[in-house]
């Protein structure tokens, strides 16, 4: 297959002093469902998460429990790994900073910088936030009333340092911004990138001595490693660029293997990151790319935080959402449930999303259980029953009016309690499975995954409201004495069918697994390389063919009961 174009997708790479959480998994499955989503449509994608191994604090954690930090690193890396298959990461790349191909790229990096004077050697004296291994202004370590993150006082530290002339790139940086208004989404995120660089833009330390667990500058005699080791930082944001050979390619030193060629993804389409590191890559990154003369990224996507049952979560109150917990969800309502809570009701947006136990239910059982379950569940058996569990023959015209007025060659009679469903006269279904699918797409296209999503659900729904206007259950009980009505149903049943069949795609990024349970127990796997526009024609060449088999098929969710205590890691 010939693809048009690529789509390259990033996580932010997780640091391996942490265990791995809600928000790291979460981050993790929005990239991957956008990733299947881009990959429906017909797009060459390539998708990257992986593990930041160096700093201060793995060092020092790696001493404390008595191990180097490579061994730490491979631990915890192995971890995060494990972290990505739990929650069905389709990721194409797992990069780890202590890997040679990284790090050899880097430290390329580095020395171009010096050599074109972006980088200089400096001396810097003033306060050090320990825990984020990071220097902090005069004025900001003021209004943080010298308290560093994690709480702890600030440190006063003298040392000297490479310094990246950040300040050089402002005027650079701000006709970028003003050009690309949407490079920084939500649009609230934009504005607080803006209202920091108008305090004006100074240079940043990029190297450390008081530590030796990082990339070492090559400074020394004869380009050997000297004292300085890359701040974490500029080391993990080069991941981006490293994984596919970009600085490679730069260097000229690009192998012949798949690394090298893969550097025809950048730049990036879309960073998805958490708002609490949108500066580093919103403005320290893009003039770093500025200042290497490489193609910036085409978006920075940073969302909110998640926090549970109306708490924030924090060590102290012990309420982090962590493996152990999403594991015992995925025991009790499966994999596919909890990606579909997480992905429509995270904090995709400018605010903070709750993960309540009871919201989980209401929405499982809604869209769920209630929704696409019963729905798909409702179609097959009654295929199964009055169509000997084969597609019925598709209608020659799948355009159905009701009310007084309908032409009477596709009247159907409505019951006089569904009057108020009647006011809307017409389900034209190649218009409005079209008009789902479009919505979607374009849901897309402007990063807002769950308004995606939500038209799969939405169609769903379009659908059971059909059911319930033309009471197909009720219609055949009339076969007997008009044997009209049974070409009816099987217009109705038909339509149906590949209505659910083509909500089922827009569903499938979210929940693949499912998904693909109901195309195989409908026998309507889509075609490997179709993009989704032709897959989703109703219809068209990819749709449900008459006499193919539909098998009634084990329910794809049951119902939960509220009633039940939330799991809880065993």
């Amino acid at each position: 297959m010939t693809h048009t174009h690529t789509y390259y997708i990033t996580t932010p790479i997780y640091y391996v002093n942490d265990k791995p959480h809600i928000g790291h998994c979460y981050t993790t499955t929005v990239a991957d469902a956008i990733a299947r989503f881009q990959r429906l449509a017909g797009r060459d994608v390539y998708f990257l998460t992986g593990t930041d191994e160096h700093g201060q604090k793995v060092e020092k954690s790696a001493a404390a429990a008595g191990v180097t930090p490579q061994q730490l690193a491979d631990e915890n890396a192995a971890v995060f790994q494990q972290a990505m298959t739990l929650i069905g990461a389709s990721n194409d790349d797992f990069i780890r900073t202590t890997q040679p191909r990284h790090e050899k790229q880097v430290q390329a990096a580095v020395a171009r910088l010096i050599a074109s004077g972006d980088i200089y050697l400096g001396t810097f004296e003033g306060w050090y936030d320990e825990g984020q291994e990071e220097y902090v202004t005069e004025n900001a370590a003021r209004e943080k009333n010298y308290t560093a993150f994690n709480g702890k006082p600030l440190v006063r530290a003298k040392e000297d340092n490479y310094y990246f002339r950040l300040s050089k790139w402002q005027p650079e940086l701000e006709k970028f911004l003003a050009a690309n208004p949407h490079f920084v989404k939500p649009a609230a995120r934009m504005n607080e990138v803006l209202g920091r660089l108008r305090e004006g833009l100074q240079d940043v330390p990029i190297s450390r001595t008081n530590f030796s667990w990082g990339i070492p500058i090559l400074d020394g005699p004869g380009g050997t490693p000297g004292k300085h080791v890359i701040y974490v930082w500029i080391d993990a944001l080069l991941n981006y660029t490293t994984a596919i050979g970009v600085i490679d390619g730069l260097a000229g030193t690009a192998p012949s293997g798949s690394q090298g060629r893969n550097a025809r993804y950048w730049p990036a389409d879309v960073h998805l990151i958490g708002k609490e590191i949108l500066w580093f890559h919103a403005v320290i990154w893009p003039a770093l790319l500025m200042a290497l003369g490489l193609e910036t990224p085409r978006c920075v996507y940073a969302h909110s935080f998640w926090i549970s049952e109306g708490q924030k979560m924090s060590k102290t109150l012990g309420n982090f959402i962590d493996l152990a917990t999403l594991r015992a969800y995925i025991d009790r309502f499966g994999l596919d449930a909890l990606r579909w809570y997480l992905l429509t009701q995270g904090p995709l947006r400018e605010t903070d999303a709750d993960f309540s136990y009871a919201k989980f239910v209401e929405v499982y059982n809604a869209d769920l259980a209630n929704g696409i379950g019963n729905c798909a569940s409702r179609v097959g058996n009654m295929i199964e029953k009055y169509f000997d569990g084969k597609v019925p023959p598709a209608p020659a015209d799948p355009v159905f009016h009701f009310g007084p007025s309908s032409p009477p060659q596709t009247a159907i009679q409505t019951q006089p309690q569904d009057v108020a469903s009647a006011l809307e006269s017409v389900f034209d279904w190649p218009r409005d499975t079209h008009e789902f699918v479009h919505k979607s797409e374009k849901q897309l296209r402007s990063i807002d995954l769950t308004g995606a999503l939500l038209e799969g659900i939405a169609l769903v729904g379009r659908v059971d409201a059909f059911i319930n206007l033309t009471a197909p259950f009720k219609l055949a009980k009339t076969i007997d004495a008009n044997p009209a009505a049974r070409d009816q149903l099987a217009a109705i049943l038909y339509s149906c069918a590949e209505a659910v069949r083509i909500a089922s795609l827009l569903l499938s990024p979210a929940m693949p697994t499912k998904m693909a349970q109901l195309w195989k127990t409908w026998n309507c796997q889509p075609t490997p390389g179709v993009p989704l526009h032709e897959l989703a024609r109703f219809g068209g060449k990819h749709a449900l063919q008459p006499g193919s088999p539909i098998a009634k098929g084990e329910p794809l969710f049951m119902r939960a009961d509220a009633k039940e205590p939330a799991p809880k890691p065993a």
